[in-house]
């Protein structure tokens, strides 16, 4: 079961602020006893990218052999908040 402070990995793309699919971010609240998520993504420099609600299903727990990978954010605002959609 994931936990407050868990990293996760998104499995859909949250478009209206720039993050993808495979983007890890750590989760911040957990609602409705794990139905939902408020999950921060930040940049490698430490600051917060983006804050989102996103719904179980749209992620995952990290994998004990998977590593991280760098990409350039989209957006060009420092920090974007949102509540994501499933679109199952």
């Amino acid at each position: 079961m994931i936990k407050e402070h868990d990293r996760v990995v998104l499995q859909s793309p949250v478009p209206s602020v720039g993050l993808e699919a495979g983007d890890v971010g750590t989760v911040v609240h957990v609602y409705r006893d794990g139905g939902a998520y408020e999950v921060e993504f930040t940049t490698l420099d430490g600051k917060t990218a983006a804050v989102v609600t996103v719904e179980a299903a749209q992620v995952r727990e990290v994998g004990a052999r998977e590593i991280t990978h760098a990409r350039v954010l989209t957006t060009k605002e420092t920090c974007l908040c949102a509540t994501a959609k499933s679109e199952n």
